[in-house]
């Protein structure tokens, strides 16, 4: 609606304040009377507007003084007002006209004041002080229009002089036929030489059902060819509920020139295609996040059957965990122990102490012959004060497993520096893991210093602070899974990390003499394997808190989330998505550090509607 808040100009403003005064008892009435007459209108401002045609044709309409009866090009139509002769002059209904000319009549209750817009006229009509405003000029109100029957009639003269329509009166038949052509507004603007674009859209099909994909199908252009920006209200990727929803497109040039808003209503039928709760898992690509909140965790995901497993565990390698002090104050020795053959070496530390210090795995030959360690796989980051971006990366390093071929012979009872990092500063972390395989027994140490060399292995031993520490028998979980058409039809889940359905292995902490307990079984690796496996979706989800870690599916490692952290009951991510069609499905994860466990993965079974 355009602001009507035109200046008043006229030759006469003491007599027009005089014809303006009423006494309150008539202010009351007229104030009833209006209310009742606009009645009518107020339906006006709920309409949905859509962008007018290019162009139009004629409107014809036939009336009668005093009768009721009219016709609209040449249908019979029943007015609510008859036209009528009050003192020598004739008045017509507007309401019939402004919605046959396809002109605004409206009511304004704020003011309460009727407004009708014109081709060229904005106009006001003030019943409460007789007045009449055409863009922004005074007339006496009974020389524009009346009230008849609650209903507002203007005179038929105004016909020609503002809402640009003709007409012609048959005194002997009381006959008014009136033709109006309208003009639709231009979209070039001559001083900008420019125009205006044009929105349009339709739909792909007639009406949806329930959860089911729209497409919407955009046809806006732009006369000068440019590039168009496209503004969208009420569209949704499907709707969950039947119904008709106006859906309104606005576009925009690069010269900033705005559309006329183009409205279509879509229909959504009584029919279920996808619930709410199935729409994003069928929908969303692999990557996709999928919002979500506690209650829909906790009523869907978290108590589902547990798939059964057929696991081995691979205690060919033994595990070096070295995670406590996880956060080091001091120079020391954060653990240490001596191991024969396979081994894997892991450790997690963060700088806590208030200057640079370097940190290195020491090797030393235990034996009388000379041994020779080999580094067969690794997982490497640098030095960072994000701790869940620490963690993942370094995974994501030792899952791809690139090829490496590192080693090193160290004579009997010598100490090598196996591995030295960059210089860790304050706040900054690290995580890392080293299989390697030795010919005879070797002592690796785990230690901080300002200067790394053999003498680190003086340093005092740093003392335990509650997290993890010890030498663990199992690197590897294979569980076997059966995910067939068969096996498969409802979702189900399998735990990492939960302590119960996937138990932590024990080991020992000869630092201490103690047995340990690696909660989420950190530093291992799980590969989850399953023949022929149905049309599904595979969803992560962190129970546990606060989670960012790769997986490796069938050979391509995808980051969970692909950005950013996945935190608990907030949202899940759809790791993978399988056809059918394999002939396999193998996962390899294992737990990143700084992440929380469990985790979830949701096996979710697809139909046909599955892309």
């Amino acid at each position: 609606m355009r602001c009507l808040n035109f200046p008043i100009r006229t030759m006469n403003q003491g007599s027009m304040n005089e014809q303006m005064k009423l006494t309150r008892t008539s202010k009351k009435i007229l104030a009833m009377l209006i209310a009742v007459m606009l009645l009518p209108f107020g339906a006006i401002a709920h309409a949905v507007t859509a962008q007018e045609d290019i162009t139009s044709g004629t409107t014809y309409v036939v009336f009668y003084i005093d009768k009721k009866e009219a016709f609209l090009d040449g249908e019979q139509v029943m007015l609510d007002a008859a036209p009528v002769v009050i003192k020598g002059k004739t008045f017509v209904p507007a309401k019939f006209l402004g919605d046959a000319f396809g002109m605004k009549v409206e009511w304004i209750a704020a003011t309460r004041t009727i407004v009708m817009e014109t081709p060229k006229y904005d106009i006001s009509l003030d019943f409460i002080n007789k007045s009449a405003f055409v863009n922004g000029y005074w007339f006496k109100l009974d020389q524009v229009a009346t009230i008849v029957n609650g209903r507002l009639m203007i005179k038929l003269t105004w016909l020609s002089d503002y809402m640009g329509a003709t007409y012609t009166y048959n005194s002997e038949l009381k006959r008014i036929d009136v033709l109006h052509v309208r003009q639709p507004e231009g979209i070039y603007d001559p001083e900008g030489k420019s125009s205006r674009p044009v929105a349009k859209f339709n739909f792909a099909k007639d009406s949806y059902r329930i959860g089911e994909p729209v497409k919407y199908v955009n046809l806006s252009y732009d006369p000068d060819a440019e590039a168009l920006k496209l503004e969208w209200e009420g569209k949704e990727e499907a709707f969950f509920k039947a119904g008709t929803y106006p859906i309104t497109l606005t576009a925009t040039d690069k010269s900033g020139q705005k559309s006329a808003p183009y409205t279509r209503n879509i229909v959504i039928e009584d029919e279920v295609y996808l619930s709410k709760l199935e729409y994003p898992i069928y929908t969303k690509p692999v990557g996709g996040y999928i919002e979500t909140d506690w209650s829909t965790l906790y009523g869907n995901y978290f108590n589902l059957k547990h798939i059964p497993k057929q696991i081995t565990e691979d205690t060919s390698r033994s595990l070096l965990l070295s995670d406590s002090p996880e956060t080091f104050t001091e120079q020391g020795i954060l653990y240490q122990d001596s191991a024969e053959g396979k081994t894997r070496l892991y450790a997690n530390h963060q700088n806590g102490a208030k200057q640079k210090l370097s940190f290195a795995i020491l090797a030393t030959n235990m034996s009388d012959q000379p041994v020779t360690v080999k580094t067969t796989r690794k997982g490497e980051v640098y030095p960072t004060i994000y701790a869940l971006q620490m963690g993942s990366e370094a995974t994501v390093d030792f899952l791809m497993n690139d090829p490496v071929s590192e080693k090193m012979t160290i004579p009997p009872g010598e100490t090598f520096i196996y591995k030295q990092f960059p210089d860790f500063y304050p706040g900054q972390g690290v995580n890392l893991l080293y299989d390697v395989e030795s010919d005879g027994k070797v002592q690796y140490t785990f230690a901080v210093a300002n200067t790394v060399s053999a003498q680190m292995l003086d340093l005092p031993k740093l003392p335990f602070n509650g997290h993890i520490r010890g030498t663990f028998p199992i690197t590897a979980f294979d569980w076997k899974i059966d995910v067939s058409e068969t096996a498969l039809n409802k979702p189900m889940l399998l735990a990492i990390g939960d302590g119960k359905n996937d138990p932590f292995q024990k080991g020992f902490d000869p630092l201490r003499g103690i047995e340990v307990e690696d909660p989420a079984n950190y530093g291992t690796v799980y590969k989850i394997h399953a023949e022929k496996p149905r049309k599904m979706a595979i969803i992560v989800v962190a129970k546990g808190g606060a989670f960012k870690g790769p997986f490796k599916v069938n050979g391509e490692i995808r980051k969970v989330p692909g950005s950013g952290v996945l935190t608990a009951f907030d949202g899940m991510v759809i790791l993978a998505k399988t056809t059918g069609k394999e002939e396999s499905l193998d996962i390899e994860f294992s737990p990143p550090a700084g992440s929380s466990f469990p985790i979830n993965l949701i096996f979710y079974p697809l139909d046909e509607r599955a892309e």
